[in-house]
């Protein structure tokens, strides 16, 4: 989805519905499989096959006074953007039993056949559905637009008593996502769900390095090192707003991924410094403004230190997607050890991440060192390793259903709007120590938001 149609829109309104198509969505088999050696859980399963055939039912749900369905009733839920993640969200949409893509809505309309391809209904904005005659009112909406346009539309959702899966970040700045915050928690909204699409907390991979640090297996934590380093096509930076410092850059589209995970894992970050990696675009393309990359220190209310290398301008293995191979668009190493993208150390042994190799001196009690050092525990000791199984899943699809089991009230939010903006929070300070070349402590959220009050 094009950067200028979302600024037209924004600035006089979505065009009217002229041409629309209804297309009933066809049958389509899906696989959702929850990972059974990960602590997860729902209150109810699913096959490991089920096939569903979506249909449109404009009698069902369509009271628009009361978003909250019968938990047994289908969903009816549009996506917002045609962008990269729409698609991919749509795909998951389709395959759930418990949920209908009922719409794509962009108002560019090259979004038209992209509807068509996933065989939904397409308009050019959320009023053109809203005032389609026997088009069922929307449940809920996934919204997969720009950076900055991510406020102004959750608002409009709400305002029409739709609960939202925004994609992250909750917006471009903080002001704005202190807003939405405001508009959420107003008395005629709390019944609406406002979660922020981190994605990756269902990553089996992630869901895995969780459970291994819960159990204390690791012991005291120490430190952690991560790295997202792989190099963009040039192709990736064909929409304009990508290219600019003020909407684009490495920090705010990529590593906020990674703070949001770190948040998951290690409880909030206080304190960061970072370094900007030398610019390699701007030498070819002037308009290439955003930062491409930065080493990070980091420091979190437990006392955990870590650092952290983000760079979009290098060839590397080491990132999460080449990792896990979650992103079917990303080449995915095919060693999971040549392509570890975080480091976890303890007090009682280290675990590689996605290798999943945790690394200690368990089990070596008696054993003769090192050249025949003394036989204790330390660095003249050889190291054990042990490595622990991940069963994939697919994060999007184990997100939606997260989605679905919140509005029904079976389940609470794993990532609330709270949790996106204090990875937004984070974000704006690191940009900050960029700006100034000093620490910045990050401010507590939970401050933030009373001061805003």
């Amino acid at each position: 989805m094009a950067h200028g149609a979302w600024q037209q829109q924004a600035a006089k309104g979505f065009p009217a519905a002229t041409a629309l198509t209804r297309l009933h969505p066809r049958p389509k088999r899906c696989t959702f499989r929850l990972p059974t050696s990960l602590t997860h859980t729902h209150t109810h399963t699913h096959s490991p096959t089920p096939t569903h055939t979506h249909t449109h039912q404009t009698n069902k749900n369509n009271n628009k006074n009361n978003p909250n369905p019968n938990p047994n009733m289908t969903l009816q839920i549009i996506i917002i953007g045609a962008g990269l993640i729409g698609p991919r969200h749509a795909e998951s949409v389709l395959s759930n039993p418990s949920t209908n893509l009922l719409a794509l809505i962009d108002p560019s309309p090259s979004a038209a056949p992209i509807a068509t391809s996933l065989n939904t209904l397409y308009f050019p904005s959320l009023s053109a559905l809203l005032t389609t005659p026997n088009t069922p009112h929307p449940d809920a909406a996934i919204v997969c637009t720009p950076n900055h346009t991510h406020v102004s539309i959750a608002q409009d959702l709400l305002s029409h008593n739709i609960h939202i899966l925004l994609e992250k970040p909750i917006s471009d700045n903080i002001p704005s996502a202190l807003s939405l915050l405001k508009t959420a928690t107003q008395p005629q909204h709390s019944h609406l769900k406002l979660l922020i699409g981190h994605h990756r907390r269902f990553n089996a991979y992630m869901l895995k390095t969780k459970e291994i640090i819960t159990s204390g297996s690791l012991g005291p934590l120490i430190a952690i090192n991560g790295l997202w380093t792989l190099q963009k096509p040039p192709s990736y930076f064909a929409p304009d707003w990508r290219r600019a410092a003020s909407s684009g850059g490495v920090l705010s589209i990529n590593l906020i991924h990674d703070i949001d995970l770190l948040h998951d894992l290690f409880g909030p970050i206080t304190r960061v410094f970072a370094e900007k990696t030398p610019p390699q675009r701007p030498a070819t393309d002037a308009s290439h403004t955003a930062e491409e990359g930065a080493a990070i220190t980091l420091r979190f209310a437990s006392g955990l230190v870590g650092t952290f290398l983000v760079c979009d301008a290098t060839p590397s293995p080491h990132n999460f997607e080449a990792g896990t191979g979650e992103n079917p668009l990303i080449w995915e190493a095919g060693k999971k050890r040549d392509a570890d993208f975080y480091r976890i150390f303890g007090a009682r042994a280290s675990l590689s991440v996605p290798d999943m190799r945790r690394w200690s001196y368990d089990g070596c009690d008696g054993e003769e060192g090192v050249g025949g050092m003394e036989k204790e525990k330390g660095w003249g000791m050889p190291l054990r390793t042990e490595e622990f199984e991940v069963q994939k899943g697919t994060p999007f699809d184990l997100q939606l259903q997260h989605f679905v089991e919140v509005i029904a009230g079976r389940e609470e939010p794993r990532c609330t709007g709270v949790e996106g903006l204090r990875a937004l929070v984070v974000v704006q300070a690191v940009k900050t120590a960029l700006e100034e070349g000093r620490a910045v402590e990050v401010r507590d959220v939970e401050a933030v938001l009373a001061e805003s009050e």
